[in-house]
């Protein structure tokens, strides 16, 4: 794999009151520590970033669209809520536009038996219409509860690890291609 360096943003897509979010987060970032040391991190956490409350040309809002602006990558973790994703993700998607334009973006899911990737076949749909690219490999877990511990480890952490070396390699081409050709041909989208 690749080990040259870009910012890849991982985009915490739940809000919810006692939401599993933080322990798929936190696992997913610890993999990339680990595994993907060139990897700049930024962890966007929605409920920090609370969207609702954003307003153009607010200081929070300019820090939120500078944030995403510098990415070159992004991962979304998203739940599945009712076989889509959170609003508050649609609507901090929503906040942007050239942002988001000609940039990679990965997927890792969790939800119920389809392990949220319903909520991933909306997301690929809005991201199209946003210009960005999202990437086949994906990471999801099924019943997330039952394959991690009261720890927030994995039980058997090898098929996910496998998976999440899979989307990043995949991510990294994309990021690294679209990064220079957007330095060299600025998107018009």
């Amino acid at each position: 794999m690749s080990a040259e360096r870009y910012t890849l943003a991982v985009l915490v897509g739940s809000t919810r009151e006692g939401r599993f979010a933080p322990v798929i987060t936190d696992w997913f970032t610890r993999h990339v520590a680990a595994s993907h040391p060139h990897l700049s991190l930024d962890v966007i956490d929605l409920d920090t970033v609370r969207p609702y409350e954003l307003r153009p040309g607010s200081e929070e809002f300019l820090a939120y669209a500078k944030r995403v602006e510098q990415a070159d990558a992004f991962v979304v973790i998203t739940p599945e809520y009712n076989h889509s994703f959170p609003a508050p993700l649609k609507h901090a998607l929503d906040l942007l536009r050239a942002e988001w334009q000609a940039k990679p973006v990965g997927f890792v899911s969790y939800g119920g038996i389809s392990g949220g990737l319903r909520a991933v076949e909306q997301l690929r749909l809005v991201f199209a219409e946003l210009h960005a690219t999202t990437i086949r490999e994906t990471v999801s877990f099924a019943l997330p509860a039952g394959p991690f511990d009261g720890e927030g480890r994995l039980h058997d952490p090898e098929p996910p690890a496998r998976a999440a070396d899979a989307l990043l390699q995949q991510l990294t081409w994309w990021a690294v291609t679209l990064r220079d050709a957007r330095r060299d041909r600025p998107y018009g989208g």
